[in-house]
């Protein structure tokens, strides 16, 4: 019998691919001591990806590990972004060294940078992120900036790691902002695949929108009393929650279940150079009140407005951003704002997943708006003259 003529063409369903997971994690205290064989049969001639902070703070961990097994490895920076013009000198680095395998350490943009480069190389690739920062140790995703710091792209790649360990000691090591900053990014996951993925039938969206769920009461509850006790079996909670719990997210929702206007606002701020000296998760954070705001000023949304005055004393409690004035751009004018919202709200951009239609002038009053308990109206007029200077 011939199978094949049995299947009428039209009853083919498109092709889905769900990119899960990391083919192995590894997770707990000291545990990079450990890992030396795990490491040794994906390559003996690693190529180590860091900036100038992250790989200093991983070398008394790694590079034993790797000694030990008689590895012939060199390190290489990134640059200040995961950029074209780094990317090029990664893969020049990566050709000189003969490498046979990429470990990337480091925060989001060193992580993103190896992703890519091991991608690129077609080679196996090792992360190990050295703050709780962003999901981007577990991620099949790469984000791409110009030099000066400016969003550009993103890049699907076509699997997660090959494998991921998690440090705890070593994650220790990074300033508290970097777990404050994690945990913003990480509650995005709830506010966009809510509403992006949240009215959908299928199953593993459903598991995605409520595992969103479920992160965001996990942060809610344990997040204060996780940054007054580093190291502890609370603040190891949070980090699994926002370096691995964000990323299983992502994996099982797949590209129905994205980013959307928090993440937009993001991508538009980099391209401000005054707000560069914040982290991503930050902007991201500062992107969910504004998205809130939107549904309020746009469609009235009550219920918005109830959940914005609970993230505004949650970001209280721990430090995170509620305005432009603490995102470090309250000297911007109104024309650069503009600039801002304008890429934000650019053709092909997440903040179109909304379930209405957006405009520049809305998004604006929305960004110069988020501790508002009053409507203004959706004309940032309202709020800021043209030659005024952004205050909130």
């Amino acid at each position: 019998m011939n199978y094949s003529s049995s299947v009428q063409m039209d009853t083919v369903s498109p092709l889905i691919t769900t990119i899960m997971a990391p083919a192995q994690v590894v997770r707990g205290t000291g545990v990079l001591a450990q890992m030396g064989e795990a490491i040794a049969r994906l390559g003996m001639r690693p190529l180590i990806v860091g900036g100038d902070r992250s790989l200093p703070a991983a070398q008394p961990f790694l590079y034993p590990v790797l000694q030990q097994q008689g590895m012939q490895f060199v390190e290489a920076q990134y640059g200040a972004d995961c950029s074209e013009s780094g990317l090029a000198h990664l893969r020049q680095a990566a050709t000189q060294h003969q490498a046979d395998l990429i470990i990337g350490v480091g925060g989001g943009k060193a992580l993103d940078a190896a992703k890519l480069l091991a991608h690129q190389q077609r080679l196996p690739i090792v992360t190990i992120p050295t703050s709780a920062a962003t999901c981007a140790a577990w991620t099949a995703l790469s984000n791409v900036y110009a030099n000066d710091g400016a969003f550009l792209y993103d890049v699907g790649l076509p699997r997660c790691p090959d494998l991921l360990i998690l440090d705890y000691v070593l994650v220790q090591t990074a300033e508290r902002r970097t777990l404050v900053a994690g945990i913003g990014d990480a509650l995005a996951k709830w506010y966009e695949a809510s509403v992006s993925s949240g009215h959908s039938e299928r199953t593993l969206l459903i598991a995605a929108v409520q595992q969103a769920r479920v992160l965001r009461d996990l942060l809610f509850q344990k997040s204060a009393a996780a940054l007054e006790n580093p190291g502890s079996e609370i603040w190891q909670d949070v980090v699994d929650a926002s370096v691995l719990l964000a990323g299983v997210i992502g994996g099982l929702g797949g590209a129905q279940c994205r980013t959307v206007a928090a993440h937009a606002v993001h991508n538009g701020l980099t391209h401000l150079p005054q707000s560069h000296g914040t982290l991503h998760g930050e902007k991201v954070a500062f992107g969910i009140l504004v998205q809130l705001r939107l549904e309020e000023l746009v469609q009235g949304n009550r219920l918005a407005s109830t959940a914005r005055q609970q993230l505004l004393k949650f970001y209280n409690d721990i430090g995170l951003p509620q305005t432009l004035t603490d995102l470090g751009l309250a000297s911007i004018t109104i024309a650069q704002l503009q600039h801002a919202a304008e890429l934000a709200c650019a053709p092909g951009s997440d903040i179109h997943r909304l379930p209405f239609a957006i405009t520049p002038t809305q998004l604006m009053a929305a960004m110069v708006s988020t501790t508002d308990t009053s409507h203004c109206g959706t004309d940032a007029s309202c709020v800021l003259h043209p030659s005024e200077e952004v205050s909130q």
